[in-house]
C-alpha cells in the first residue's frame, strides 16, 4: 500500500492554530503566535483514510502534519532559517516511513520552490504546482462550457503572472484565448515573460501590464500572487468578470463578496475519490483537497515516487500528465465556491445574464507584447 504525507502550515494564525491547539490561539495574541511560531516543533495532525483509486480501488495511507511557521514568518525569517523549518517537518515524514512528500501553501513558494528541501531529504517531495495549474486551466474551461462561450473571444488576464504557477497558467491558455493580459510589478520579468508568450502563441494578442486598474479590460482573471495580503480590490473589476483565485491566502478581498456583478470562484479544489477522511479540519469542505495535496496523492497511487514538480519553471507537459492521472484515479474539480461557500445555482444562473450582457460589448484594443511606460 502506497503511502504519502503533507505538508501545511498556518495561514490565518489565530483561526488556523485554534483547530488543533484552542487554548493556545485564545491565550496568545496575534503577534506572539507569529513570533513562537519560529520556535514551535512540527505537529504531527492527523492520518489520512479513505482516499481510493476508481482505477485501481487501491486505498492511500496519508498522513497531515504541520511546519509551525506562520505565512508572515516564512515570508520575513532569514531563508535558512525557513529552510531548516521545513525540512525538519520534512523529517518527521521520513520517520513516518512514507513513499513521498507534498509541501503546501508557502513551503513549496519560498525561495527555490522546493529543491533545497527536497536535495535535504530521503524521500522524493513535490509541490503540488503541476496540479494546481491544471485546475485553474480546467476551472476557466469549466465556466466558459457553464456560458456556452467560446475561449477563443475572450480577453483572459493572469496575475502573478511571473510566478512559477501563473507563468505556467498563462503559457498553457496563450494559444486558446483571444487576447492575454499578464500582470506583474517586476518590470524585466515580464518582458521575458512577454517573449516566452510571444514565441509559444505568435497568433494570440499579448499585453504585459504593470496596474491592477488594466484589469478591467478581462473577461476572466486568474489570480496566483503569492502575496500575504489581498491585492484584487472592487474597482479594479468590470461588471460580468470573473475571477479565479488561486492564491493562498486569498488575492481577492472581501469586499469583492459584496458585488453581484462578479463571479468569484476559489480556485484550485478538488474532490477526492472515495470516502475519504482527513482526521484534522484544514479548512476545506469534507472530501475536499487542495490541488496541490491532491497531486502528492496521485503521484502515490501511480507509484510515481519521484520529485514531479520542483522549482519554479513549471513544464507544462507535466501539468497534463498529472491532469490524466488525477482523471484515471478518480480526481475531479469541486464544485462552484467562492469565499468558502458553495454557490447557488440561482446565482450561478443570475450571473450568467450579466456575463453574457457583458460579451455584446466590443473588446477594447491592445497592443501585441505591448509594455506600459
Amino acid at each position: 500500500m502506497s503511502s504519502f504525507a503533507f505538508i501545511i502550515h498556518p495561514i490565518d494564525p489565530k483561526q488556523d492554530v485554534a483547530r488543533k491547539f484552542p487554548l493556545l490561539a485564545r491565550m496568545l495574541p496575534e503577534r506572539a503566535i507569529h513570533f513562537l511560531s519560529a520556535y514551535f516543533p512540527p505537529v504531527y495532525l492527523s492520518r489520512v483514510r479513505g482516499v481510493v483509486s476508481q482505477h485501481t480501488g487501491e486505498e492511500l495511507t496519508g498522513h497531515l502534519i504541520a511546519c509551525p511557521l506562520t505565512a508572515h514568518r516564512l515570508r520575513t525569517l532569514p531563508l535558512e532559517r525557513a529552510y531548516a523549518k521545513i525540512i525538519q517537518t520534512g523529517r518527521l515524514a521520513e520517520r513516518l516511513g512514507v513513499d513521498i512528500l507534498g509541501l503546501g501553501a508557502f513551503t513549496s513558494a519560498i525561495g527555490d520552490g522546493g529543491i533545497t528541501v527536497a536535495k535535504a531529504l530521503r524521500i522524493p517531495v513535490t509541490t503540488g504546482d503541476s496540479y494546481t495549474v491544471a485546475s485553474a486551466v480546467e476551472l476557466v474551461e469549466d465556466v466558459v462550457r457553464t456560458y456556452d462561450t467560446p475561449l477563443d473571444a475572450l480577453t483572459v488576464a493572469v496575475v502573478g503572472a511571473t510566478g512559477g504557477i501563473g507563468r505556467a497558467v498563462a503559457l498553457l491558455l496563450a494559444r486558446r484565448v483571444h487576447r492575454l493580459l499578464v500582470f506583474s510589478r517586476r518590470r524585466a520579468a515580464l518582458q521575458h515573460l512577454l517573449e516566452d508568450l510571444q514565441a509559444y502563441a505568435p497568433h494570440t494578442s499579448l499585453e504585459g501590464i504593470t496596474r491592477l486598474e488594466d484589469l478591467h479590460r478581462a473577461h476572466v482573471v486568474v489570480s496566483a500572487t503569492g502575496a500575504t495580503y489581498a491585492v484584487l480590490r472592487p474597482q479594479y473589476l468590470a461588471p460580468g468578470t470573473v475571477v479565479i483565485d488561486m492564491a493562498i491566502p486569498r488575492d481577492a478581498t472581501a469586499a469583492l463578496a459584496n458585488r453581484r456583478d462578479l463571479l468569484v470562484l476559489d480556485g484550485g479544489l478538488i474532490r477526492v475519490p472515495g470516502p475519504v477522511d482527513f482526521g484534522f479540519n484544514f479548512g476545506l469542505p469534507r472530501k475536499l483537497a487542495y490541488a496541490c495535496m491532491a497531486e502528492t496523492m496521485i503521484l502515490a497511487l501511480e507509484k510515481r515516487f519521484e520529485c514531479y514538480t520542483l522549482g519554479k519553471r513549471i513544464d507544462p507537459e507535466r501539468v497534463w500528465q498529472i491532469q490524466q492521472w488525477a482523471h484515471t484515479h478518480g480526481f475531479r474539480l469541486a464544485e462552484w465556491y467562492g469565499f468558502g461557500r458553495r454557490l447557488r445555482k440561482t446565482q450561478k444562473e443570475a450571473f450568467g445574464e450579466i456575463w453574457h450582457q457583458r460579451l455584446k460589448q466590443k473588446n477594447p484594443a491592445s497592443s501585441r507584447r505591448a509594455l506600459p511606460g
